[in-house]
């Protein structure tokens, strides 16, 4: 069973109703509940670096920094015309 935190940046508040869809998705995909963080992005990085944690869950994509690591993408022939950008529902972490 992998392990999950869930992170919600310090800067959420209230933060209730992303935790609440956090746990929601914790229980759909049955990981293992580790705990909810509120530190910096580079501490929940370095625990997956060390790996203390599998899974990381966040409410929303937009909570995530731009330049977060490690990092995950789909490769599309969909409407990316500058190549620069994912396609809609097509970034991973």
């Amino acid at each position: 069973m992998e392990i999950a935190v869930i992170w919600i940046p310090a800067d959420i508040e209230p933060s209730e109703p992303a935790v609440e869809r956090c746990l929601s998705h914790l229980r759909r995909h049955s990981y293992r509940f580790a705990g909810t963080m509120r530190a910096p992005w580079e501490t929940v990085e370095q625990s997956m670096i060390d790996g203390e944690v599998d899974v990381v869950v966040v409410a929303d994509l937009a909570h995530l920094p731009p330049d977060r690591s490690p990092r995950i993408e789909l490769a599309t022939t969909g409407d990316d015309t500058d190549g620069e950008h994912p396609a809609p529902d097509t970034e991973f972490n």
